[in-house]
């Protein structure tokens, strides 16, 4: 294993990081906040740190496959780590795994959360819990890849490590133009989600953290009733548009952005996340005016804003939906494991899975009534390649495994059999709230610390979608001479 090339990698990027903690240190300073200190220690040391692995380090040469694996686990263990210490060291959060917990929240854009009083905390602290979504929204591998060309070829492992579903599509022959218009296009619905959510009334320093979590599909708030707290229709329309569209396929944008318009009507993921969000949107609704006894229209703007919020996995709350009917609860339950479409900010299964395995299964339906007939998944116009069909299959029951053992673990913490179900898939999910004593209006704080360990194993699995962390746990993968 090239371990120069890993210390330059590490190097760099902990420089950045520590640099970008001079952001929330000088709001911390501007407000004569104590937690000024916090920051100033570990941005200082991070950054001491991140020199020296630069300067023993190097990024020229080959990095294979084995190396793009361990740099992309290595930066998200470290940075969830290194993240932690500011609410450790400033006494908001008096325990480090509770901070480490907050910290790989935050990154992996859950949301979950420990904190029971998240007005109290100072603005530097709100804004880098926001910052933490932002970043590791798309993905700080990506970034690095804009910011440093020089990986060459190992770029290509780098971003099929870190980036989410099945397909790993890249949209230009080159993978740094790919992570250019990738970041080009998130930070721009950044930047106009911001705007839209100020002039709806937000102050300055509440648009720029929505914004930030919104477009990350994270959702933090700086309020404790979350978007609630805002009680505006017109709030909740333009953060339930961004959610949206954070979870759609970037590489949709893209495309769009080159050929000037694009055919949606082909694109099954697409209508499929659509036609998803619209019948839940349409059934909770129902229910809740029939069984729950709610007035149409606000039965409708909880439905659509609770729908879309789970379905992308951002974990925004207008309403405590733990009051509504067990029908509505349950299909919420269903849309944690979806999540949104491949290529976005969304956690989950993805929607492109989804549909693979949906066409799977109606294949092996057909050949049970016709034995020797032929088929293939078809997506759109365009045959699904056999490898990707398999890939998707082996995922699901990996995830699926990890699922249950991650709910069997936690409900040995004591939790009840709904309550673990839920906390597993939102942290595997990365959906942040769930059910129970993790509900829309509760938090994480109750979990014994064993528990906590298992939702932090769950939420970086989930955002790695498995394999850049399993794969480090298989013995061969370090004894291999293969030249990955």
């Amino acid at each position: 294993m090239k371990i120069a090339i890993l210390k330059g990698l590490q190097g760099r990027l902990l420089t950045f990081y520590g640099g970008i903690m001079l952001i929330p240190l000088l709001v911390a300073l501007y407000d004569g906040d104590a937690s000024a200190k916090a920051f100033a220690i570990t941005s200082a040391v991070t950054v001491a740190v991140g020199l020296v692995f630069w300067r023993l380090g190097k990024l020229e040469g080959r990095m294979g496959l084995k190396e793009g694996f361990v740099a992309v686990a290595g930066i998200w263990l470290v940075f969830s780590l290194v993240g932690a210490f500011p609410f450790y060291l400033s006494g908001h959060i008096p325990s480090y795994l509770d901070a480490l917990f907050e910290a790989t929240s935050g990154f992996t854009a859950t949301g979950a959360t420990v904190l029971t009083d998240i007005e109290s905390l100072p603005r530097s602290l709100l804004l880098w819990r926001s910052m933490s979504h932002w970043l590791g929204g798309m993905g700080i591998i990506l970034f690095f890849i804009i910011l440093l060309p020089r990986v060459g070829y190992g770029a290509v492992h780098l971003f099929n490590a870190e980036v989410t579903g099945p397909d790993k599509e890249r949209v230009s022959p080159r993978i740094r133009d790919t992570a250019l218009l990738l970041w080009s296009i998130y930070s721009a619905l950044t930047l106009l989600a911001f705007i839209l959510l100020k002039l709806a009334g937000m102050s300055f320093f509440d648009a720029v953290n929505h914004a930030f979590s919104c477009v990350a599909t994270g959702g933090f708030s700086t309020k404790n009733n979350s978007i609630g707290a805002f009680n505006s229709p017109l709030i909740e329309v333009i953060i339930m548009l961004f959610m949206f569209l954070a979870g759609v396929n970037f590489t949709i944008y893209i495309h769009t952005w080159r050929k000037g318009t694009v055919s949606l009507r082909k694109n099954t993921e697409f209508k499929a996340y659509v036609a998803i969000i619209l019948a839940t949107v349409v059934v909770i609704t129902f229910s809740l005016v029939v069984q729950g006894g709610y007035q149409f229209w606000s039965a409708l703007r909880q439905a659509a804003f609770q729908t879309v919020s789970v379905s992308t996995t951002t974990g925004f709350v207008v309403a405590d939906y733990e009051l509504w009917p067990g029908l509505p609860q349950m299909l919420l339950f269903f849309l944690m494991f979806i999540g949104g479409c491949g290529a976005s900010t969304s956690g989950g299964l993805k929607v492109n899975r989804i549909v693979i395995l949906t066409r799977l299964c109606r294949n092996y339906i057909k050949q049970a009534v016709h034995p020797h007939l032929v088929t293939n998944v078809v997506l759109g116009d365009k045959v699904v390649d056999p490898l990707i069909v398999k890939n998707v299959v082996r995922f699901f029951i990996l995830f699926m495994f990890i699922f249950a053992c991650a709910s069997l673990a936690l409900a040995a913490t004591g939790l009840e059999p709904f309550e673990a179900l839920a906390a597993a898939i939102a942290a595997l999910g990365n959906a942040g709230p769930g059910f129970g004593v993790i509900g829309p209006t509760a938090n994480y704080a109750s979990i014994v610390p064993f528990g906590k360990i298992v939702l932090i194993a769950c939420m970086l699995l989930g955002r790695l979608e498995l394999m850049a962390l399993l794969i480090l746990v298989q013995p061969e993968f370090w004894r291999s001479t293969k030249n990955w």
